[in-house]
């Protein structure tokens, strides 16, 4: 306890998330206070523990599904049945929105997208570890590489010319045309409000949620020390709240899966997609 109040009050006093609410201590903060030579508050790891926790993040993923299909069989195992289990329900969801066609085409980028923020929501709570999608700036990277991928998906599949036709509206008579100078500046706008929105949405709930479980693993440390003076353990106030940050963290990864499906939707032909569709 002496030491994750320490190191809280050393990334305070260091400026570390002057705009944001003390966070609990993780990995990083626990080996600058042990080991504050190896791992000093101006080292490497200390500036880069966003990054440090998102590869830990696709290390997990990625050996998770290596020992899972490793022995692939007719009849699964259990782990190679559970991971099938997560790629067909996501492609389902996927294609639901997209078509089967379509669906299958993009599905690698959306159910890996998927894949890697739920897994990242739900690695803060595991103890001594931080979810990296409680930072803006990571959540801001996701939301810009949904854009790209989009603006790349409209230029690919309806061409330069198609695409600005679709961003005016796709006027058909002398109406639509004279909205054009209406229409044009506010679908701009809304191809680059809707990354902002993905990236507020998603960092907002998480960075909420791990400071409810803060607040409440600190309240009851705060009670078991008024209870039993220089006890080492706390209340588990917290256990709850734990629940529903799971549950959360799932809704809100497939929010973000979701509309980042949309707005790919929105940008394929409407021929080839009404077509797929019938």
């Amino acid at each position: 306890m002496e030491a994750a109040h320490e190191a809280v009050q050393n990334a305070a006093e260091h400026g570390e998330h002057a705009a944001h609410a003390p966070e609990l201590p993780n990995l990083v903060h626990v080996l600058n206070h042990y080991f504050p030579n190896l791992v000093s508050q101006d080292s490497f790891l200390w500036h880069f523990q966003l990054q440090f926790f998102a590869l830990l993040v696709i290390g997990m993923i990625a050996v998770f599904f290596y020992i899972a299909c490793k022995k692939r069989a007719v009849r699964p195992g259990r782990l190679q049945a559970f991971a099938e289990m997560i790629v067909e329900g996501l492609l389902g969801v996927v294609c639901g929105i997209l078509g089967e066609k379509e669906g299958r085409r993009y599905f690698p980028f959306l159910g890996s997208l998927f894949l890697f923020i739920v897994c990242m929501n739900w690695f803060g709570l595991i103890p001594l570890m931080r979810s990296p999608t409680s930072d803006l700036r990571v959540t801001a990277s996701l939301a810009i590489c949904v854009f790209l991928f989009v603006q790349a998906t409209a230029l690919k599949r309806l061409g330069p010319s198609k695409f600005l036709y679709h961003l005016m509206g796709e006027p058909k008579d002398a109406i639509g045309w004279c909205l054009v100078p209406l229409f044009l500046p506010l679908h701009i706008m809304e191809e680059f409000i809707k990354p902002l929105s993905l990236a507020c949405r998603l960092y907002g709930n998480i960075f909420g949620e791990d400071l409810l479980l803060g607040v409440a693993m600190l309240l009851g440390c705060g009670l078991m020390l008024a209870i039993w003076p220089g006890s080492f353990f706390g209340i588990p106030l917290h256990f709850p709240f734990v629940l529903l940050a799971m549950l959360l963290s799932t809704i809100q990864a497939l929010v973000f899966t979701l509309l980042a499906t949309v707005y790919i939707s929105m940008v394929l032909p409407h021929e080839e997609h009404e077509h797929e569709e019938a």
